[in-house]
């Protein structure tokens, strides 16, 4: 056969009302054009719906998902109150579930989470898992395995994460490298967590100095509190300056922009966009969030992430970009049809980018990894966020 895989009288956002056909050879777009002679081994007709590329999760605590059932509501009534003071309680309390991290449950859930993936067209997720000296390495354990099972499906990037600080909890940082050699692939961290500021920059070099070793990526949460006087997203700035990380790390909530005085987010951003950072923004999840619509402007690398999952910080969620971006357009009063396509942006092409990952775009030449919605437009693909259709995997139909 000509192709691999051809989808048939496909929409797609650059083509508005024409209908295209696009083909697939080993994993790549082959063509992209009003009709494409050939045959292929598979053909979908995508009967007007519109086709585009799958969608991109920067941030979600995999090894959490379900957790919720194993606790009470302390946690989140402190994390999502209105000035989100309590930000550092709820992480302590949260703590409590990590005394029972077993492999063997985790990876249950996991499993659960990454099959609605499978499901919403989730294909690539940057998880992040518990790496401390209460978890240990059972949720790192759990998630690798689970990248090896799916890998067909979901790209899943597994980031070692000291949820509860490193000076604060002495131990994190030899599990952080015990989880690099283990296969992690991301150095994690969460400075702003740690009593003094002199802390949190000691936490962000110890963290930079094992990814240097590792010549790994980097994803730290910052300043995930009510608090303007927050600092640690301008330290890791400069970091990312200082060693010549620049493309290579990504800042997760951010939510203490939301309170910053103009003239310092003003320098926020510029360092932001120097040092190639992406923001992953998770508004749905709590009261304050990073300033998504000022820094997409600004041209900052910038997403949208689902964070958590029926855990102690978050009720809901299904691994469904498509719900999230409807939600933030609420959250975000994004409710203009340009804005809905920059939230489109934010879970798929500007994800992506944020991540690092290059090319995931619906053009020749490119990964095949793409959605077919039930529906003909972004709006209405927002509207409903519904499942797609069909999704493709490197060319390969996983589900439809």
């Amino acid at each position: 056969m000509e192709f691999d895989l051809l989808i048939r009288n496909a929409r797609t956002r650059a083509s508005k009302t024409e209908l295209l056909d696009i083909a697939v050879k080993e994993g790549k777009i082959a063509g992209i054009s009003a009709h494409i002679a050939g045959e292929a081994e598979r053909e979908l007709d995508a009967g007007g719906k519109l086709v585009t590329e799958s969608f991109v999760n920067g941030h979600l605590h995999l090894c959490k998902v379900y957790t919720l059932a194993r606790m009470d509501d302390a946690a989140m009534g402190d994390y999502t109150d209105g000035s989100m003071g309590g930000a550092m309680t709820a992480i302590e309390l949260a703590a409590q579930v990590k005394a029972e991290y077993d492999e063997e449950w985790i990876i249950g859930n996991v499993r659960k989470a990454l099959d609605l993936a499978v499901h919403y067209g989730n294909t690539h997720i940057r998880a992040f898992a518990d790496t401390d000296t209460k978890a240990r390495l059972e949720g790192v354990k759990a998630l690798i395995r689970a990248r090896e099972e799916y890998k067909d499906r979901v790209t899943l990037e597994v980031v070692a994460f000291p949820q509860d600080g490193v000076l604060r909890d002495p131990g994190a940082e030899e599990y952080i490298e015990q989880a690099m050699h283990l296969g992690a692939d991301v150095v994690g961290g969460i400075p702003w967590i740690e009593y003094t500021e002199a802390d949190s920059l000691d936490h962000i070099e110890r963290m930079f100095a094992i990814a240097r070793r590792y010549d790994k990526p980097i994803s730290m949460l910052m300043d995930d509190a009510g608090d303007p006087g927050l600092r640690t997203l301008e330290m890791l700035a400069v970091a990312t300056l200082k060693y010549g990380w620049e493309g290579r790390v990504t800042a997760q909530h951010c939510r203490a922009m939301a309170l910053y005085a103009e003239p310092y987010y003003r320098k926020i951003e510029y360092l932001l966009k120097t040092a190639r950072i992406g923001v992953v923004s998770d508004p749905q999840t709590g009261p304050l969030y990073a300033r998504v619509k000022d820094l997409y402007k600004a041209g900052v690398r910038i997403a949208l992430g689902q964070d958590d999952i029926a855990d102690a910080y978050y009720a809901f969620g299904r691994n469904n970009m498509l719900e999230v971006a409807f939600l933030a357009a609420h959250l975000m009063w994004m409710n203009s049809r340009e804005e809905m396509e920059i939230l489109y942006d934010l879970i798929t092409t500007k994800a992506a980018e944020a991540l690092g990952m290059e090319g995931h775009k619906l053009e020749v030449g490119r990964t095949a990894d793409l959605v077919i919605l039930n529906a003909e437009s972004v709006w209405e693909a927002l509207w409903t966020h519904e499942a797609p259709l069909f999704v493709v995997k490197n060319g390969r139909l996983i589900k439809g």
